[in-house]
């Protein structure tokens, strides 16, 4: 579906505010129930190309609006796993804890391993937007790492142990692991699994917008770097993602009612930290889609 065209409305008056360390911004005052104007969606486009992460507070919007927003940005990806969509409205993935009737209503384990959204697809996500809709009292963080960084910082040997090389990246590579993951993860269909299958992309992605660097590997989707031994890959793999997460690389996202943030899956990954079992977490995911790596 094509970008969603808005009649002209009026500038609304808000704020940018760079969060503490190198990655991420507050827009405060911003009202995503209003149609944005040419002029405030230009402001908002910049600084998601500048600081890789924008979170938009207390947002009182309707999936429906949430699914508006993101299209402005791009054509929407509906997530593989159907089960977990929202009724009415297959654009937005339900992310939760919570179980109904034996059943997760939603993706519980969502973003357990750090990752690049949909980077097992040809077209890997641009960015994806989500919305808290229900919050835990403790835990439920999300963390970021700026791969632009990640990639300026690489030590020389590193650099050169990637250079023009590819890694297959694959939905399954983790699908089965981890605690109860039988329950969050159901067994795939094989029509599925045809909408799932593995792709190469470069080691090092070039942003289409920004231009910069980024290293695109990440231990949730990379299953090996091409035409390397096994083992030699398995090494360089786990170098690349100790340097990408430290601690100065990372943002760390502490969830307030109403969020909405927004961030760029072609300069980040992200981690979800976990929530208590016995507290419950719901937010709505929505995932525009991006270019073919390059």
């Amino acid at each position: 579906m094509p970008a969603v065209s808005f009649a002209p409305s009026p500038a609304q008056t808000f704020e940018i505010r760079p969060l503490q360390g190198l990655v991420g911004a507050e827009i405060i005052g911003l009202d995503l129930t209003r149609a944005l104007s040419d002029e405030d969606f230009a402001r908002v486009h910049r600084a998601h190309l500048d600081h890789h992460v924008v979170v938009f507070r207390d947002q009182r919007i309707t999936p429906q609006q949430q699914i508006e927003f993101s299209r402005r940005f791009g054509v929407l990806q509906i997530h593989v796993l159907k089960q977990f969509l929202l009724a009415g409205h297959p654009e937005i993935l339900i992310v939760s804890n919570i179980v109904e009737n034996g059943q997760p209503v939603g993706l519980g384990d969502a973003g357990k391993y750090w990752h690049s959204d949909l980077s097992y697809k040809e077209l890997p996500s641009l960015g994806s937007m989500l919305h808290a809709q229900e919050l835990p009292s403790e835990g439920g963080d999300t963390l970021f790492a700026d791969m632009h960084r990640a990639y300026d910082t690489l030590p020389a040997h590193l650099r050169s142990a990637i250079e023009g090389r590819s890694a297959v990246h694959s939905y399954t590579a983790r699908y089965s692991e981890g605690k109860n993951a039988a329950s969050w993860r159901p067994t795939l269909t094989a029509e599925q699994l045809a909408q799932v299958v593995t792709v190469t992309h470069p080691v090092v992605r070039t942003h289409p917008e920004n231009g910069r660097k980024a290293l695109f590997v990440s231990e949730g989707f990379t299953t090996h770097i091409v035409d390397l031994p096994a083992d030699e890959s398995r090494d360089l793999l786990a170098q690349l993602y100790a340097h990408s997460v430290q601690p100065d690389n990372v943002y760390r996202h502490q969830w307030q009612p109403h969020d909405m943030v927004f961030w760029d899956n072609r300069s980040l990954i992200h981690l979800a930290a976990g929530t208590p079992e016995h507290l419950r977490r719901k937010l709505f995911r929505t995932t525009i889609q991006g270019d073919a790596p390059f």
